[in-house]
């Protein structure tokens, strides 16, 4: 049975295995390179990685697949995800191409495509792309690898841009920054202070095996540690590929993606920005979001709209609604003014702007958020069979929803980028909501673990 190539955020697995052996990602730069000569946009690709020490490996093969297709490569070296989204938009390009798998530990690599507008491809045109990828991996192909140079303007030019969507300084507020030892710990230091800020580095220092180690923003422990003994206005923690970003308050609180829509999207409306004249504001937000952000936004008029879990979903129910401001939980933020991806960077600025404009701390800045008790379990499984035909599993999720009633919402899935489980099960009573979404865990370990 053929095996599919994409998943929620592209191409992802381990390097030197199916989908990520020397033959198939050969393949994926040679069908692209195709498929941009076949729409006559073969101009070049641009092509940017995180610092995993596999990355080069796999930048090799793909650049020689998209150049026996006669496309140019350049490459901007070590660099944010949406850096490259923003460079394939902006500049002379067909396409971009970003080597990375986000969060994940350093074994795991991955392979995302832009379009020549910065957006995601569309699952249809994935599918198209995955057919030939297959096709070629019938022939007799015969890979080869190339190392484009590293062009130094390409990273500037996206630092450039962030740094001139601030206004004014910072004015010496001591930040501190948690690169995640991966694509934004030089960047990120330097954008900032460039702002004003009095940075603190943590984890900036990648050495190709400890990106997303114990660091970055699936592990805030250290982040929030510091901000509390170096006494910092806040703090601010990117994933591997940056195109996420969390914060911790002066006080050591925890801030989300929910959170920072719910302050970014009053700022917003306050001035009118929230949305296009004439519409209605409106934030997208995914099925993950607390009901908490919900009505608080709604106490200000603010309508949500959920979307499937993936910034590229949110992204496009965002395109459906006409909204400026959307993002995840896990904080994924896009902001349509500036940018066709989450963008960390372009989040913490934003986030760093309201404080400013508004003289205010980020805990102040937050009080009437009230969110619900929210627990999300992450659980490994060994195949992903649909959740209905695990008798157990399905019902300890329909217990959970006769007992916790309409007040709750209960949400069970698999990830799209790794063998996991996701149940996450919100309501006003913590204690039980511990307890069923602890009680689904199980069941789905007794499953599939």
């Amino acid at each position: 049975m053929q095996r599919e190539l994409f998943g929620t955020d592209g191409i992802r697995g381990t390097p030197g295995e199916f989908p990520l052996d020397a033959r198939t990602v050969f393949a994926v730069g040679l069908a692209l390179g195709e498929h941009l000569s076949a729409r006559r946009e073969a101009s070049a690709v641009v092509l940017g990685m995180d610092p995993r020490e596999s990355s080069p490996w796999l930048a090799g093969y793909l650049s020689a697949g998209l150049r026996q297709a006669g496309v140019e490569v350049r490459s901007a070296g070590v660099i944010t995800t949406p850096g490259i989204a923003w460079l394939a938009r902006t500049g002379p390009f067909a396409a971009g191409v970003m080597i990375s798998a986000s969060h994940n530990p350093y074994r795991d690599n991955g392979i995302k495509i832009f379009d020549r507008a910065g957006y995601k491809l569309p699952d249809e045109q994935e599918h198209r792309l995955e057919q030939r990828i297959f096709a070629l991996l019938e022939t007799d192909l015969s890979p080869r690898t190339v190392t484009p140079p590293i062009e130094a303007g390409l990273d500037r030019a996206y630092v450039d841009f962030l740094a001139g969507t601030f206004q004014g300084t910072l004015g010496g507020l001591r930040l501190v920054v948690d690169g995640a030892n991966g694509a934004a710990s030089h960047l990120a230091p330097a954008l900032f202070r460039r702002v004003g800020a009095d940075v603190v580095t943590v984890a900036c220092e990648p050495d190709g095996r400890n990106i997303n180690r114990d660091c970055g923003s699936l592990h805030l422990e250290t982040l929030r540690e510091t901000v509390l003994t170096v006494g910092a206005d806040l703090g601010v923690a990117f994933d591997g590929d940056a195109d996420r970003a969390l914060f911790v308050s002066s006080s050591g609180r925890v801030v989300d993606g929910d959170g920072v829509l719910f302050l970014v999207a009053r700022y917003l409306h306050e001035r009118g920005r929230l949305a296009r004249p004439g519409r209605s504001p409106v934030v997208v937000a995914t099925l993950m979001s607390n009901l908490g952000l919900e009505v608080a936004l709604g106490h200000f008029g603010i309508r949500l709209v959920r979307a499937s879990v993936g910034d590229k979903y949110v992204l496009e129910e965002m395109l459906r609604q006409d909204a400026l401001l959307g993002g995840e939980q896990s904080g994924h933020i896009i902001f349509r003014e500036y940018a066709t991806t989450g963008d960390g960077l372009l989040t913490a600025l934003r986030v760093l702007e309201v404080l400013q404009s508004w003289q205010a701390a980020l805990d102040d800045s937050l009080r009437d958020l009230v969110l619900y008790p929210q627990v999300v379990l992450n659980v490994p499984v060994r195949a992903k069979p649909p959740l209905e035909q695990l008798p157990q599993v399905d019902g300890e999720i329909a217990e959970a929803r006769r007992e916790l009633g309409d007040a709750a919402r209960i949400l069970v899935r698999y990830s799209g980028t790794e063998m996991v489980a996701r149940v996450m099960v919100e309501g006003p009573d913590a204690a039980r909501v511990r307890e069923r979404a602890e009680r689904i865990a199980a069941a789905i370990r007794s499953a599939l673990g």
